[in-house]
């Protein structure tokens, strides 16, 4: 395993861990030839494999990753150069200033409709490119799609499991790679997979976007693999006019799937069409190959499974599926649920706080006046005003004297270091800050992109750094999170969310730091406090 400062077949010095993933682990280099950022990716060895067949394995990397760095897009990242170190290959690769669509689904919840629908967009011209090339990438996921903050632009990275037609596949030992979830049923039953593969997987993506999991999440993996071979298919109400291509990309019989050039005139007939208003719910009415009809529960639209594959023969698939994983090795199959290995949870999605929107007085002339002249029908009882909204369970408001009301967790004390506010939990594993300032006249973007090119120098191991516009209640705001090695009383490395933006004539920066392994918890500590985040003055 690399280390900090450590410099790579004479030529790129390691600055910092990205992340790491099931392949290998990706580090922040700088090439000292080119004098330029890089990003470097250490393949794993699997120790269970004989010399020769590691050697086999590493043979095949560097000819695929090379079969690869052909296909020229602006969608796809860019590989620079394969070296080999250490008796291993290493890949280096463009370095994208921004963050992954599962950072950003999990720092800010779903997406809307337009925005995945962008994204999908620009995935489909990625996808156009390799399969014209030859190159299905089979591991499409929100943790493999690259979103650059200066310019929007989307990058389909991590083809280390990609297969290249007329070669033999990475993994000859019988495991299972890439991302249950994701994957199309063919390849759970061991079928022979296609382009077609990659589009189940953007429609899977999809759904996760607007929705904030994938329709086939699960609590196990035998649950996902059961969810994506046999159960009806519940779709996201959400998609909106994103639907009828989601159902077109999820068909289970790769021959009646959306090809990419139909899906890119669904999507962007989809993006240029008008928001309709609510639809009733549907009448059920079968049809060749998709059934939509209501859930039956919640009133998703659903896909059932007509396709030609019988029941009987779907289930001797999944069980064929099951026994692929268990070669590979169940806790491989495990991790790979999750969005960026030990780096990256999948963090919660936003809480919706809308009680945090409800007037706190009754509106003006609400109040009965009493009867009119001759109306004998009795005085209705006064309008009660609507009551302050409570924190949840496990929370408090606090009054704070500099300035501002927020909802805090029970037990986090309250810590002044001006011109600062900290509320520390036990041993300040988790800590909320809060600093209002003068009004930036360069707008809070301007204020947190500073930051983020400082934080090298002031967060040791600073990485996953990314600045992104947002909005916060209606005012332009910007968001930064980031990881970092944490301080020497800290244990481990740390995550870290914040927000900024312009209110009352000065600026706000509230922000929540927590432990990487609890960056669920440290999400909804984040998302509660910016709901609740009030100035009184």
């Amino acid at each position: 395993m690399a280390s900090t400062g450590e410099l790579v077949a004479g030529r790129y010095r390691i600055e910092g861990r990205l992340g790491r993933g099931g392949m290998g682990t990706v580090w922040r280099a700088r090439d000292e030839l080119l004098g330029r950022a890089v990003a470097v990716k250490e393949l794993h060895v699997d120790d269970a494999l004989t010399p020769e067949d590691a050697q086999r394995q590493q043979e095949r990397t560097l000819h695929e990753a090379r079969s690869v760095a052909q296909v020229k897009h602006p969608g796809i990242l860019v590989l620079h150069d394969v070296v080999r170190y250490e008796e291993r290959p290493w890949l280096v690769m463009e370095l994208i200033d921004g963050w992954s669509l599962a950072d950003r689904m999990a720092a800010e919840g779903p997406l809307p409709p337009a925005e995945a629908g962008r994204i999908a967009l620009a995935l489909l011209g990625a996808l156009r490119a390799a399969h014209t090339a030859g190159v299905l990438h089979r591991d499409l996921k929100p943790a493999n799609v690259l979103l650059e903050a200066e310019t929007g632009r989307v990058v389909l990275s991590d083809f280390g499991i990609a297969q290249v037609a007329g070669q033999t596949r990475l993994t000859q030992t019988g495991a299972f790679v890439g991302s249950p979830e994701y994957t199309a049923p063919e390849r759970m039953s061991g079928e022979r997979s296609g382009p077609a593969s990659d589009l189940w997987s953007l429609g899977v993506l999809l759904c996760a976007a607007v929705a904030g999991e994938s329709p086939f999440h699960r609590d196990s993996v035998a649950q996902v693999l059961h969810a994506v071979v046999l159960d009806d298919i519940n779709l996201p109400t959400t998609l909106g006019p994103l639907l009828p291509l989601a159902q077109g990309l999820l068909h289970r019989d790769p021959a009646q799937r959306l090809t990419t050039t139909t899906a890119e005139q669904a999507l962007r007939a989809a993006l240029n069409a008008p928001v309709p208003a609510p639809p009733a719910p549907p009448t059920p009415q079968p049809t060749s190959a998709v059934d939509t009809v209501g859930h039956p529960d919640a009133g998703q639209p659903t896909l059932r499974n007509p396709t030609p594959r019988s029941r009987s023969r779907t289930a001797i698939a999944l069980g064929t599926a099951a026994a692929v994983l268990a070669t590979g090795g169940m806790a491989t199959a495990a991790w790979l649920l999750t969005s960026n290995g030990d780096d990256s949870g999948k963090g919660d999605r936003r809480t919706d706080e809308a009680a945090d929107e409800k007037p706190l007085t009754p509106p003006e002339n609400t109040t009965p006046t009493g009867p009119a002249a001759g109306d004998d029908s009795p005085t209705p009882p006064p309008t009660k005003p609507t009551p302050k909204p409570k924190p949840p369970a496990g929370y408090r408001t606090v009054n704070d004297p500099a300035g501002f009301t927020l909802t805090v967790p029970d037990g986090f004390t309250r810590s002044p270091e001006p011109p600062r506010v900290y509320y520390y939990s036990a041993a300040k594993r988790f800590r909320i800050g809060v600093h209002p300032q003068p009004k930036a006249p360069d707008g809070p973007y301007t204020v947190m992109r500073k930051a983020h090119l400082k934080g090298p120098s002031n967060y040791p191991g600073y990485r996953t750094g990314s600045v992104t516009r947002t909005t916060h209640k209606g005012r332009p705001a910007a968001l930064w999170t980031f990881t970092w090695n944490g301080a020497a009383a800290d244990d481990g490395p740390r995550v870290t969310y914040d927000l900024s933006w312009n209110e009352n004539g000065r600026m706000h920066d509230v922000w929540v730091s927590a432990p990487a392994q609890n960056r669920a918890l440290g999400k909804q500590h984040f998302d509660r406090a910016l709901a609740s985040f009030k100035p009184t003055h």
